[in-house]
């Protein structure tokens, strides 16, 4: 069997270690393609079945050669590229599994999936991916015992673990920082108390809510975009409550709050950083867009980030969003031996025969060092789990899916949770 991998950056690390191991066992040979072949070649050093090939993804020959010598495709490449490996493997009838989003473009290949007699699955990593799977192996439980959900909230959120923590944000970047910069953009809009919420960009970071989870204690939440669109994917049309949040500590929040105020995210206006320092940067922003840092914890955090670094930043021309995640890169990097930690809770609220309760089930995941991280972990096992299990028929569907139903769920949780990836559950009777 020949699995192909397409990215080899920060998520693929672990998935590449794992493919490694098991396509040794099996005899099976995995193809890893990425432009960097630097980085390639340390990835897949130390396991025989991995094979390095060096490729710029819109090298269409290239492209096409490696995918029809597959069985089976993963794409751990930038969302705005699956599509060109999707069409391919429609064309070349290949199956294919992606961590991302279905898009529209996606999802524009659903009836020539169908007809090939294909399997695409996305939304196969962490969030979305475990999310979906952990959620509805719950609520398929309550449903079939008898149960009405009232309420869903499902938080996730990928942190710095404790003995790393050493920054005034309490944040590190373990996976794509452009998605860090963005976070918030879209708003978000959920159901609280069956009444429907909006929230703009400026008002996402503004009084975080806060839970609390016994192995990490106080972390905060934000609403995460449009949680309304998988109300009837997770078939919870009753229930009075439904929303999907991102977890951080909550100093961050007070913090990107005041980036945002600053519009420090801004991708429309561009600069030239030839002779622009940080402290400028910074102290331009802020004045312009009159926002305080009004207490010591915010001034150390954007001390932290450059306020009164004289260094010029010499980038070229470039958007303020821009600007900012280069300076992110720079000052919130994973520094060797550091551990990250993925947080992800699921709450929910029923009722069975008259009687009521709450159930929590919550994953946490620490992160080797600054390669196997924790996000590494949860984004590229479920694709490698799922790779095998389609390769040994052990998954047998056709079509376009995400994995909300049981044929997907069930058998890569079961895996994951050998894998050490496994939740804890706590249910409480509600009076």
């Amino acid at each position: 069997m020949q699995i192909l991998v397409f990215g080899a950056g920060k998520s693929a690390t672990v998935l590449i270690r794992y493919l490694g191991g098991i396509t040794a066992k099996k005899n099976w040979i995995c193809t890893v393609a990425d432009q960097d072949l630097n980085t390639l070649n340390s990835k897949i050093s130390g396991y025989p079945n991995l094979r390095a090939a060096a490729l710029s993804i819109e090298d269409e020959t290239a492209r096409q050669g490696l995918i029809k010598a597959a069985d089976i495709v993963i794409s751990l490449l930038p969302p705005g590229l699956h599509f060109l490996v999707a069409k391919d493997c429609v064309v070349l009838k290949k199956n294919l599994l992606t961590a991302s989003y279905l898009d529209s473009q996606i999802k524009s290949l659903e009836k020539d999936i169908n007809e090939a007699g294909l399997l695409f699955i996305g939304e196969m990593g962490l969030d979305p991916g475990i999310d979906h799977m952990s959620a509805m192996q719950i609520i398929h439980e309550i449903k079939a015992n008898g149960g009405q959900i009232s309420s869903f909230k499902s938080h996730c959120g990928g942190l710095i673990a404790p003995e790393s923590d050493n920054n005034p944000w309490h944040y590190k970047i373990s996976w794509n920082p452009r998605n860090i910069v963005t976070a918030g953009k879209a708003g978000a809009i959920y159901k609280e108390e069956d009444k429907v919420v909006n929230k703009n960009y400026d008002q996402i970071f503004n009084n975080c809510a806060q839970l609390t989870i016994p192995q990490v204690s106080s972390l905060a939440y934000y609403p995460n975009r449009d949680s309304l669109s998988y109300i009837p994917l997770y078939q919870l049309e009753t229930a009075r409550t439904f929303v999907r949040t991102t977890l951080r500590y909550a100093p961050f929040c007070l913090g990107w709050e005041k980036i945002v105020q600053a519009q420090l995210t801004n991708d429309d206006e561009m600069v030239d950083t030839s002779k622009l320092s940080f402290a400028q940067f910074f102290q331009v922003h802020l004045n312009k867009n009159q926002v305080e840092l009004n207490s010591p914890e915010l001034m150390e955090q954007f001390i932290f980030l450059g306020l009164n670094d004289p260094t010029i930043i010499n980038k070229g021309t470039l958007s303020v969003a821009q600007i900012l995640q280069e300076i992110l890169e720079a000052k919130w990097k994973l520094q060797a031996g550091d551990k990250d930690l993925i947080v992800m809770l699921h709450e929910l609220e029923y009722s069975i025969n008259h009687k009521k309760f709450a159930l929590q089930s919550s994953l946490v995941v620490k992160g080797d060092d600054e390669l196997h991280t924790a996000m590494a972990k949860t984004v590229g096992l479920p694709l490698g789990i799922a790779a095998v299990l389609i390769l040994e028929n052990k998954i047998d569907l056709k079509g376009l899916h995400i994995p909300i139903i049981k044929e997907i769920y069930e058998p890569v949780l079961a895996e994951l949770k050998k894998e050490g990836i496994a939740f804890e559950e706590s249910k409480t009777e509600l009076q």
